[in-house]
């Protein structure tokens, strides 16, 4: 079994970045991807300079191009349990397979866990948006539903008048509004409709509007949400990392130090595991570093060993 300086399990933009990075440096570095980044469903990657508007599978196919050109390999599959060897780490794959690395890079994203509302998963990445910043302009001037469940709702809705004036903040399962919120948003022209909401509805394939669990129907172009974002990695489970709690409630996430590195030896993190907030050019920066920072660590251990031999 070939033995790789490094693997980088998830092939989104920190993991690419990463091996990119690695294999510049003349690291033998294998990649494994699913093919199923979070970003799929959009029509675009936005606040990326010069890749603006790139539909998220060409910039990954792109990537990987690139990563191929220094040698660099790409296993399509799933990383699904890990453990120490002799050598290093051993990355055990769906289907049998097997890769054993002298350091690891885990890359593999979150899962956007949505509100419980009937219709909003389909037009997830549509019509249904999260981020203010990757998708504001997009929808910019058009009445804009913010969905509350969140302790960040009210701010939500304050970003996204930003964008339209026409903004109206549902407060579904979030907390009551403070006074101070309330007055923002009255003084900002957000109006707040009270009550939980059932549905998204729609009408020739686009929003229409949401549907109150009384009936009351609210129309909506556009539905803003907050949704949890969990980041979950059987290969750290395996070693024994655990996600925690993100201090503003926004999710869970893989704790790391500078560069990305945990408290597991050999092991290093990158993107949105580690990082809830992190947009596709800051995950991007995130790979860069952390390989940058993996390399360092076997330049290091590649000196020691020579010195040994020395002896």
């Amino acid at each position: 079994m070939e033995l790789y300086d490094v693997i980088v399990i998830g092939g989104g933009a920190a993991g690419l970045s990463a091996a990119l990075t690695l294999a510049r440096a003349r690291r033998s570095v294998v990649v494994v991807d699913a093919g199923t980044p979070r970003n799929a469903p959009a029509s675009g990657v936005h606040g990326f300079l010069s890749r603006d508007g790139m539909s998220p599978a060409a910039l990954l196919a792109e990537g990987r191009a690139e990563l191929a050109r220094y040698g660099g390999t790409i296993v399509d599959g799933v990383a699904r349990a890990a453990s120490r060897t002799g050598e290093g780490i051993q990355i055990d794959l769906d289907g049998g397979g097997r890769l054993v690395g002298r350091r690891l890079l885990v890359a593999s994203g979150l899962v956007d866990e949505l509100p419980d509302v009937a219709g909003l998963r389909e037009r997830w990445g549509r019509d249904v948006v999260h981020c203010p910043y990757c998708h504001g302009w997009e929808v910019r001037d058009r009445a804009i539903g913010v969905l509350g469940s969140g302790p960040m709702s009210a701010d939500k809705a304050l970003l996204f008048r930003q964008w339209s004036a026409d903004v109206v903040l549902l407060t579904h399962t979030a907390e009551p509004l403070t006074g101070e919120q309330a007055e923002r948003l009255a003084a900002r022209g957000v109006r707040v409709v009270d009550g939980p909401v059932a549905a998204v509805e729609v009408a020739d394939d686009r929003v229409a509007g949401l549907r109150l669990a009384d009936g009351t129907f609210v129309p909506r172009d556009v539905v803003a949400v907050s949704p949890r974002p969990a980041a979950s990695s059987p290969v750290l489970a395996d070693l024994g990392l655990a996600p925690v709690e993100h201090p503003m409630g926004m999710g869970a996430a893989y704790p790391a130090g500078p560069a990305g590195k945990t408290d597991l030896p050999g092991v290093w993190v990158a993107g949105n595991v580690t990082d809830v907030m992190a947009q596709v050019v800051a995950a991007a920066a995130q790979g860069v570093q952390a390989g940058a920072a993996i390399n360092m660590d076997l330049v290091v251990e590649d000196a020691d060993r020579a010195v040994s031999a020395g002896h």
